[in-house]
């Protein structure tokens, strides 16, 4: 059975344990919550000026759309303070920087009516983030810029926990992907080419969770979760934040929630940055996660350019 906690006064370790059971978490804005989701308005609000980030789609072509996210994304991302903002919402919320690891903050965007379902504006179907190499003991954490609604927020299907869905991640790489479909993303606007693993047999969305927080409220879910981006009818764009966590010990020991359907090879964990002064995951402690040796020319991790 799926439970969920909100504003659980639960250490980190049990609720780590926790989230690998199928649980989820919600917590109320903190103060870098809140300042992340700020920041990124702020950067979001200087790049589609004249025009209101969540009105913005109505008042451009997508090609002009995609072009200004292909500037505002990277600068998020990459920014030294969304960094220092992710070091701050950790330890609010428990986290000993020391051996908590997180990867680089993504600034999403879910346009509504359908105008850009593709590229850097994917919208994605129901998935588990394992289906892309992400490890088994990866926690989502996922937080709205401006409020949202029903209409266009993130679903979860809960159903799914503890039941295995046929997809296609035994096709998927993510040395290959970060080599050959990352940086592409841009030229994709009519629709998204790119291959990325999918579920090969029918999927019920019902019955599906859909939490409304607050702007800066943050959705904790484990990376095997089955979710998707909800069809945005809402008439205004949906613009939100996610990262990733790993635990130094629950890598070391391979600990996690169940594998119960992911075939993908290679691994996001290096990738991932230590709270405490942004050092990377040891090699050797990253290695074993290697079904198979990277070809010699893999992109183990993607530098933006």
């Amino acid at each position: 059975m799926n439970a969920l906690f909100v504003d659980s006064p639960a250490q980190d370790q049990e609720r780590r344990s926790l989230l690998y059971q199928g649980q989820l978490f919600v917590y109320s804005p903190t103060p870098s919550s809140l300042a992340l989701c700020q920041f990124a308005q702020q950067l979001s609000e200087e790049a589609f000026a004249p025009y209101h980030p969540t009105k913005a789609q109505f008042e451009m072509t997508p090609e002009k759309y995609a072009g200004v996210l292909e500037t505002l994304k990277p600068k998020f991302i990459h920014h030294p303070t969304s960094k220092k903002l992710i070091q701050g919402v950790l330890g609010e919320l428990g986290c000993e920087l020391a051996k908590t690891y997180f990867d680089v903050p993504r600034l999403r965007t879910a346009t509504s009516d359908n105008y850009l379902t593709s590229g850097l504006a994917y919208a994605f179907h129901p998935h588990r983030d394992t289906w892309y190499s992400a490890p088994q003991c990866q926690i989502n954490w996922w937080l709205p810029v401006y409020d949202i609604v029903p209409e266009n927020c993130l679903a979860l299907h809960p159903k799914y926990w503890d039941q295995p869905i046929k997809n296609s991640s035994r096709d998927y790489n993510y040395y290959r992907w970060n080599k050959e479909s990352r940086a592409s993303a841009a030229q994709q606007i009519k629709s998204d080419t790119r291959k990325q693993p999918r579920a090969e047999e029918p999927i019920e969305l019902e019955p599906q969770l859909r939490v409304i927080c607050k702007v800066g409220g943050i959705i904790l879910f484990p990376a095997a979760q089955l979710h998707s981006t909800v069809p945005n009818t809402s008439g205004y764009t949906r613009f939100s934040i996610d990262f990733r966590t790993v635990h130094f010990d629950d890598v070391k020991t391979r600990s996690g929630a169940p594998n119960i359907d992911s075939e993908c090879t290679g691994t996001t964990l290096r990738d991932y940055l230590r709270g405490s002064d942004f050092a990377r995951l040891p090699d050797d402690l990253v290695a074993p996660y290697d079904t198979e040796a990277p070809p010699e020319d893999a992109v183990l991790v993607y530098q933006a350019k």
